[in-house]
């Protein structure tokens, strides 16, 4: 694993223990993740310059984004997930525009999106961000080096996702570079699906948009189907997937052209 994924995965674990705690010290952060205090140190002051956390002496406290996220959003503490995440986010170019849909893996590649060294300081050409789910929007709208945008719509509360006819016209007015799609099920016969009816329709508005799509998955996701398709099996570039998948969906996956990545 690379020194940018370590540190990237040190950050999400620190921000999950803040949301739980609200503060940390580097005493405590060093026995938790068996690392040096500079280390935390350093992780400390670099959340703390994105806004992530506010700096004290001796240690860090929550902002009020750490604390307030719901459980479910505030750490995958899924390994297979947490792979497919980071490895998804190397795929991006630094200066795309990159859409994600709202679910607890497309969070966790926002993170490893905002986490990486590379991106542009300069803000004429900035990475950019462009989602419909409130989570998303409202951890990456503190990170100084990404423009974000954020779809408006009805909030569905249960995903925090927006969706409805003025997501759907907004989508329309906009171009996505990649679009990262966390999907509830994905086969080759079915092609990408969700369990929503309004968003799996907006989710379809932005394969609609995109230029690239990288479906993002957990093994699970092909051992299902799900009730509404959000769009065809050949409208995906890349499915990035664990490496516990099943091996006859993937080879039947392959088969229709799907690039697919297993990590």
């Amino acid at each position: 694993m690379t020194a940018a994924a370590d540190r990237s995965q040190r950050w999400n674990r620190l921000l999950e223990l803040l949301s739980e705690s609200g503060r940390l010290t580097v005493e405590e952060a060093a026995a938790i993740l068996s690392v040096s205090p500079a280390t935390i140190r350093r992780d400390f002051t670099s959340l703390a310059d994105q806004q992530l956390a506010t700096r004290t002496h001796g240690g860090i406290v929550a902002t009020s984004v750490a604390y307030d996220l719901p459980a479910r959003y505030r750490g995958t503490g899924d390994e297979p997930k947490q792979r497919v995440a980071e490895y998804a986010a190397a795929l991006v170019n630094p200066t795309e525009v990159v859409g994600l849909n709202g679910g607890t893996t497309t969070t966790a590649v926002a993170r490893a999106l905002a986490g990486r060294p590379d991106l542009p300081t300069s803000a004429d050409n900035p990475m950019t961000i462009v989602t419909n789910a409130l989570n998303i929007a409202g951890e990456l709208v503190l990170r100084p080096h990404l423009r974000t945008i954020c779809i408006g719509g009805q909030a569905r509360r249960e995903s925090y996702e927006l969706h409805g006819p003025l997501a759907e016209r907004a989508m329309a007015q906009l171009h996505l570079d990649t679009l990262i799609l966390g999907v509830n099920a994905i086969t080759a016969a079915g092609g990408a699906q969700g369990r929503h009816l309004d968003e799996s329709g907006i989710n379809a508005e932005m394969v609609r948009r995109a230029d690239r799509v990288i479906v993002v998955a957990t093994a699970e996701k092909l051992e299902t189907t799900a009730l509404a398709r959000i769009c065809p099996i050949e409208d995906i570039d890349i499915l990035v997937i664990d490496t516990a998948a099943d091996p006859e969906a993937i080879d039947a996956i392959r088969e229709t052209g799907v690039r697919v990545d297993l990590v």
